[in-house]
């Protein structure tokens, strides 16, 4: 008789594998309520509230699309529909560009490159706390330290914060301050060139800017891509920085109401719950067109070396 063929070998080792299988399930378990009490279960509620009314204390009523098509009518979503895109749209690219940047100088060798590392790494780490927030908030303020610091080459400063011109700019810095995540993952890939491509271009004369744009930024665009989509989904979700420095208003004159932050007020100042669950669906399917166009875009310049 085989081993495993219905002795008392093979049984054996099937009532093993049971019990293994039954004891992953329960350790399982709490990963699974999780899963459903946490996360599928707010998603479905919120998207069968999306076309309720809803105020958080009288039960929904059911208002079929008006939560929808009230959105074409809403000038505050337009506002920071716009506010949101704007700073996707130049934060994101400059935050990879110093990511990159620094990534190229620490990839050179530098003596303690691990404390270089967890240093440029600790502004992601913190950047999104309330904490980094207000400081922000006191660093350009009217008598900020960056002020503080024009006066002294005699040039005076403003409130920058609370100027409408500006302020979008100072959440756009602090973004763009928080590069570490992707500069450790930039640094990863780079140390996964191949020394030799360098060494052969060389050989032939390549310069370093031709070494950049022919070696490095071709090798390196699966990075490049990973950390661009990361990003853009993380800066649409971007909500502490503006509700802290406008003190939740979005101010000054909307020019930080990110997308979030408007959603929020719709939600828990307004106690629109209905609406609120629209657009945060909403949010979710604009997340999803700019992930969908930048797979799409991928094709014609990610290289992956097969």
């Amino acid at each position: 008789m085989r081993k495993g063929s219905g002795g008392p070998l093979g049984g054996g080792r099937q009532d093993t594998g049971k019990k293994d299988n039954k004891a992953a399930f329960v350790f399982l378990l709490p990963w699974f309520a999780g899963l459903l009490l946490i996360t599928a279960g707010p998603i479905v509620a919120s998207l069968i509230l999306g076309f309720t009314d809803y105020n958080l204390i009288q039960p929904p009523t059911f208002n079929g699309l008006d939560n929808f098509t009230r959105m074409l009518s809403d000038a505050r979503l337009h506002k920071a529909l716009g506010v949101t895109l704007v700073y996707v749209v130049v934060s994101v690219p400059l935050q990879l560009a110093c990511a990159l940047g620094l990534a190229l100088l620490l990839d050179r060798g530098l003596r303690g490159l691990a404390f270089y590392r967890s240093a440029f790494y600790l502004p992601s780490l913190l950047g999104s706390s309330v904490a980094i927030a207000v400081l922000w908030r006191q660093i350009f303020g009217a008598d900020g330290l960056f002020n503080q610091v024009l006066a002294t080459i005699g040039v005076e400063g403003r409130g920058w914060i609370s100027d409408p011109d500006t302020a979008l700019s100072t959440l756009i810095v602090l973004n763009v301050w928080t590069f570490g995540a992707p500069m450790v993952i930039f640094l990863a890939g780079l140390r996964q060139i191949p020394a030799m491509y360098y060494e052969a271009a060389a050989t032939d004369g390549a310069g370093k800017w031709t070494l950049f744009r022919r070696i490095t930024i071709p090798l390196l665009s699966p990075i490049i891509f990973f950390n661009l989509v990361l990003q853009v989904i993380h800066a649409f979700q971007s909500f502490t920085q503006a509700f802290v420095v406008s003190g939740g208003s979005g101010g000054p004159s909307d020019s930080t109401l990110f997308y979030t932050l408007y959603l929020y007020q719709r939600g828990f100042a307004n106690f629109d719950m209905g609406y609120a669950s629209a657009l945060a669906w909403l949010l979710l399917l604009i997340i999803a067109g700019f992930t969908a166009v930048n797979f799409w875009a991928a094709k014609f310049w990610v290289v992956y070396d097969d």
